[in-house]
């Protein structure tokens, strides 16, 4: 069975470029392009796991991580925090909030489907 992941990332560009390495590595790539938009879609389609851009309009990612995080319905969803800020306590915050785990931008295209297969199995 094919594993879905949501891309919610604000910059159409980024969007892009994480959903073309996720496809070619043969993932289902849902997107959406701010935390509303993301809460949304991850209450309808129920993916595997969320990319969570951090720095969004309309809801951010903390907003949104932590809003799925406490919804029975899409609690078990798998979050990574994608953020450009790795300035000290910024990881405490972000996994406060309740992500599984974060990587920093800018992504290493490389790395990022390693890092999600580890959580995908």
């Amino acid at each position: 069975m094919t594993k879905r992941i949501l891309i919610v990332e604000d910059n159409e560009k980024n969007r892009r470029m994480i959903r073309d390495v996720l496809k070619y590595h043969g993932y289902e790539v849902l997107e959406a392009e701010n935390g509303e938009v993301g809460i949304k879609t991850a209450k309808e389609y129920k993916p595997d796991l969320i990319l969570m851009d951090m720095q969004m309009p309309v809801i951010d990612g903390f907003a949104a991580t932590s809003i799925l995080k406490n919804d029975p319905e899409t609690k078990g969803i798998k979050i990574i925090a994608v953020t450009s800020f790795a300035m000290l306590g910024d990881e405490e915050r972000i996994l406060a909030e309740g992500a599984d785990d974060y990587i920093s931008k800018p992504l290493n295209m490389r790395e990022l489907p390693e890092k999600v297969k580890r959580f995908l199995g």
